[in-house]
């Protein structure tokens, strides 16, 4: 089949190196978000998808807005496509667009439909405490994650797991079940399932706001934030930004299966069930891991940070460097 491909961060990246190495169809353009300025030197980058067509030699196009624009518009049209493949391309597409390819537009999304429509399904999944996502296939209508849904693939969230990670893993899940999805419509062997608006839930665009930690939150629910907005969580410490990058919910220590490096953790835990604070103040250091803070349900133990203007850092190193000391808080 003649694809073109949509789509502009490294989630994407994955999906459209499996269809270039991994399956029969051809990929005759791209389209992505323009370069953007970034970085200290305000270059213009190009996205991650750009980088990986222009290593293929493939045809990229960047509308600024793609519904207004004219020349894009035309070369889709003489695409001649069976399937346009749309994976966090970033904008909306056009009735005209949808209605170009003789199969539709096919979207790989990043949570299981109808839960989590919208642009940031992965972080909002992890920030509700949610313990399994996956991938939706789906033909796409005019509507935000709205269309007949195709295949479903599963994934567990562990606790540990922050969004960096978990979005590597369904990258590559999406990118199977696309192939798979793509085999099935050229057999016509899929029948696709309208959504139950009823049971659907929002991800919203993350704003820089939703960074703020509250420590007036549960150990859970602020460990949960740090997971899901890694690494760009923040708190005030001497009055300096200090980015707090890897938690610990000591209230969950005792249910879960701690990974290899936090194994002895346990030992040190002995006299955990003592300690009591403010809100935001640091109680106790744990040699080689970080430090206790009080939340307003519970303790959570720091494990790495960032002050503002260094690199990041064990909390432990931290700890050392800053000579940290009982009873100071974080606000």
């Amino acid at each position: 089949m003649r694809i073109v491909f949509f789509g502009t961060p490294k989630f994407a990246v994955t999906t459209l190196e499996k269809l270039l190495t991994d399956s029969p169809h051809e990929i005759t353009a791209v389209v992505t978000q323009p370069d953007k300025r970034r970085g200290r030197g305000n270059k213009m980058i190009p996205s991650p998808v750009k980088e990986l067509a222009l290593k293929h030699n493939l045809p990229v196009w960047q509308p600024i807005r793609i519904k207004k624009d004219k020349e894009t518009l035309e070369l889709l049209h003489k695409s001649h496509s069976d399937i346009f493949v749309v994976v966090a391309y970033g904008q909306i597409l056009s009735r005209k667009i949808l209605n170009m390819p003789k199969l539709g537009c096919i979207n790989v999304h990043g949570s299981i439909l109808p839960e989590y429509r919208g642009a940031a399904p992965i972080q909002w999944s992890i920030y509700d405490g949610k313990t399994e996502t996956g991938i939706t296939t789906m033909l796409m209508d005019e509507g935000m994650d709205t269309g007949d849904m195709l295949l479903k693939a599963y994934k567990p969230i562990d606790l540990f797991i922050n969004v960096e990670q978990l979005s590597g893993k369904l990258a590559s899940q999406g990118a199977d079940l696309l192939l798979e999805t793509l085999e099935k419509l050229e057999k016509q062997e899929i029948q696709p399932i309208p959504q139950d608006n009823d049971l659907a839930t929002y991800a919203r665009l993350i704003e820089k706001e939703d960074y703020n930690i509250n420590w007036h939150k549960s150990a859970l629910e602020i460990h949960n934030q740090v997971r899901a907005f890694y690494p760009h969580c923040i708190t005030n410490f001497r009055g300096q930004i200090l980015k707090v990058i890897e938690t610990i919910p000591l209230t969950e220590i005792t249910t879960i299966d701690l990974p290899p490096h936090l194994s002895k953790l346990p030992s040190f835990l002995q006299d955990i069930d003592q300690l009591s604070g403010k809100i935001g103040e640091i109680l106790k250091t744990i040699k080689n891991f970080g430090f206790v803070v009080q939340t307003k349900q519970g303790l959570l133990l720091i494990l790495e940070v960032q002050l503002a203007g260094k690199k990041q850092q064990s909390a432990w190193n931290f700890i050392n460097g800053t000579h940290l000391q009982l009873g100071e808080k974080l606000l």
